[in-house]
């Protein structure tokens, strides 16, 4: 697994005469954007109510920002509505049930249909998909993403970002086609997937794009499964104090998931032996 973004902007020495900070970027595959990036420190209470939404969140997933807003309250907890909306945004979390556009995609980026209504999933490589969760990580957060496979529930490739940036979302797409080449490649319609550089390497591949309805994270289910698991059998039970404390932990959780853990929908068998038997009888 290549290093984290964070760690290879440390490579970067502003002061080298003969190499460009533009061309130290490029060789490290470090944006400009994130070598600059220092992230703002975040209020212990904030840090609180985002735990609280993201675990709520987990177990009522259909749950928007006005129920989470009742619930807070409940809880002894009373913000406003804006403010819960803000930190869903933040933390990329959105309520699973069809409701009106409330937020905004990038609109100079190409945005695909929905390819698989209706599609029976009857193979491995048929359909990939990927998606970002939050992870609270010491007095801050970082963003999992991952590349998983419909069929066998493969775990492909997974990276581990303090930033939004799309860097690391194209990074986990390509680890996963040195792998193998899905026949659709399914996102949400995040701008970290309607970007240009992460839509050309699929098309580059000419694999077939499909894109969540807006608001239809039932669309992607086997990502939302898949981060319902790794929350409640790995994140919630440690106490991540670094960025390199998660990466550590998590390769542990996800290795032991892929090649480990039975899955009642898979008869009782790992994610690796269903992906690699089907692999192996080709």
């Amino acid at each position: 697994m290549r290093q984290l973004v964070a760690d290879r902007r440390h490579l970067i020495d502003i002061t080298h005469s003969d190499i460009s900070i533009n061309r130290q970027c490029e060789l490290l595959q470090v944006s400009k954007g994130a070598l600059y990036y220092q992230p703002r420190p975040i209020d212990p209470y904030t840090l609180l109510l985002m735990d609280l939404i993201d675990k709520q969140h987990t177990i009522t997933p259909f749950y928007g920002s006005r129920r989470l807003v009742a619930w807070l309250k409940q809880e002894g907890h009373p913000v406003n509505r804006k403010r819960v909306q803000g930190l869903m945004k933040k933390m990329r979390i959105e309520a699973i049930y069809p409701k009106p556009k409330l937020t905004r995609r990038n609109e100079a980026h190409k945005v695909y249909p929905y390819l698989l209504r209706g599609v029976n999933i009857a193979r491995i490589n048929h359909v990939w998909s990927t998606d970002i969760t939050y992870i609270r990580i010491g007095n801050g957060f970082g963003y999992l993403t991952a590349v998983i496979d419909w069929f066998s529930r493969y775990v492909l490739s997974w990276r581990l970002s303090n930033t939004l940036e799309n860097t690391f979302c194209v990074e986990v797409l390509e680890e996963a086609l040195s792998i193998a080449e899905p026949e659709i490649f399914n996102t949400d319609q995040g701008c970290q997937y309607t970007a240009t550089n992460f839509l050309k390497v699929l098309t580059d591949h000419k694999i077939k794009v499909s894109m969540d309805s807006k608001g239809r994270a039932l669309d992607n289910i086997f990502v939302e499964r898949l981060w319902r698991t790794v929350k409640y059998e790995e994140v919630y039970l440690k106490s991540y104090q670094s960025m390199k404390d998660a990466q550590s932990s998590l390769k542990t959780y996800l290795n032991f998931y892929n090649k480990k853990r039975l899955h009642q929908a898979l008869e009782y068998k790992t994610p690796e032996s269903i992906y690699c038997m089907v692999n192996e009888m080709k």
